[in-house]
């Protein structure tokens, strides 16, 4: 069982090592929601993510024996990094297998911690299968990254946090994988205020626990396909299933295009990176059906390469209409450019790219396209500036955006 008293243990073992991730008001989200929305930034946490304070308690608990075998995991990054530090910490050497596509800084990190990578299959799952080969081949002690109530115990601690920050808050939105964070910080804000309301938000691509709570017991899906790597999660957790059964009031499945959005939100209005998988609880909010509540939302995680951070930026511009290409036929002749430019320039039109091709065909009065990649304030002000063309007598039309950094 998930007891007070166990807690408890938990935030008095992890009280030297953790970081403080006091709550963040955002007027921003609050608007948009109807709600008081805050931020618990676990992102900012040691490790770049939640996952320190169930695998440091997990190990803390170790025997000496247990130990001195040494440690093994599978992690889509973030609790691979949790295992990788507190091992260092403890003096105990640690193999960690991560699936094949997980993003570069979290391998790297992990490495830096002092743990022996292995790169293994494209999700979790197959990475959990090879580390719990090498635990029976090896004698290592496997250190489950979520199905594991001591783990979950380290990770419900953030619940003792949110209510010290903000005693009055009712509803909590927490991401879910696996079910070992959600698990933790249910039961304890259960035990804490039995009126709270707690929501698990999965992506609809490996809505494995939302699946299963439909059924009624744990159910594996064929496949787990989101850009949400850290709870990219086939299988939930058994051991931990009950308490998510039991104490979670709900579970949302969110589509990905929503991340992008919500990464956006976080990046431009408080300047922090957050993971795909941390942006659920922000994609939730504009989902509740309640208004005028206190509202945390849980973001587990910031450990998101640049590459993924770029393609992110440059979709959620697209989506946003702040960014957009459109093409036109021009016929091939001095000041055909500069008459398109000047309806831009005095349509506040700022632009990005622009390729001039004279070789699309052989008719002059329409041998040139013209592409032209522009920035722009929203949807509104793109409609304005493709009318402006279109009023001209231009027949500009809206392309693909999507290698405008190419």
């Amino acid at each position: 069982m998930l007891t007070l008293e166990q807690f408890k243990n938990a935030r008095n073992v992890l009280q030297s090592v953790l970081r403080p991730t006091p709550l963040l008001h955002s007027p921003y989200l609050s608007k948009t929601c109807g709600n008081n929305v805050y931020l618990k930034p676990e992102n900012m946490q040691v490790t770049g993510a939640y996952k320190i304070r169930g695998a440091y308690f997990k190990i803390s608990t170790l025997t000496p024996e247990e130990k001195e075998r040494g440690l093994v995991t599978a992690s889509a990054g973030n609790h691979a990094q949790g295992v990788a530090y507190a091992a260092q910490a403890a003096g105990v050497a640690a193999t960690v297998v991560m699936p094949a596509t997980t993003p570069l800084v979290k391998v790297n990190n992990t490495k830096d911690y002092g743990a022996e990578v292995i790169l293994h299959g494209e999700v979790f799952d197959d990475a959990a299968g090879l580390a719990a080969q090498l635990a029976e081949e090896r004698g290592l002690t496997y250190v489950h990254p979520f199905n594991d109530l001591t783990l979950a115990t380290g990770q419900g601690t953030i619940a003792y946090e949110i209510f010290q920050d903000l005693p009055d808050v009712e509803v909590i939105l927490v991401p879910i994988g696996g079910g070992g964070l959600a698990a933790g910080v249910a039961t304890l804000a259960k035990l804490l205020n039995p009126n709270v309301e707690v929501i698990g938000v999965e992506p609809v691509g490996a809505a494995s626990m939302k699946a299963s709570l439909e059924a009624g017991h744990v159910v594996t899906l064929p496949a787990a396909t989101t850009i949400a790597d850290g709870v990219a999660v086939k299988t939930p957790g058994d051991l931990v299933f009950p308490f998510v059964q039991k104490n979670v009031d709900r579970v949302l499945a969110l589509e990905d295009t929503e991340l992008v959005e919500a990464f956006l939100d976080i990046m431009e209005r408080h300047k922090m990176v957050v993971e795909n998988a941390g942006l659920l609880t922000v994609a939730a909010l504009r989902h509740l059906d309640c208004r005028g509540k206190n509202v945390v939302s849980v973001l587990s995680g910031g450990n998101m390469d640049v590459i993924t951070m770029a393609s992110l930026v440059q979709h959620g511009l697209i989506c946003r209409g702040r960014i957009f290409t459109f093409s036109v036929q021009l016929p091939d002749r001095p000041g055909s450019l500069l008459a398109v430019a000047q309806i831009l320039a005095a349509n506040n039109g700022n632009v990005i790219k622009l390729e001039h091709n004279q070789f699309v065909n052989i008719n002059r009065q329409s041998g040139v396209e013209l592409r032209v990649t522009l920035e722009a304030f929203g949807h509104d002000h793109k409609e304005q500036i493709l009318s402006a063309l279109r009023t001209q007598g231009f027949r500009a039309v809206e392309t693909d955006t999507g290698d405008y950094y190419t």
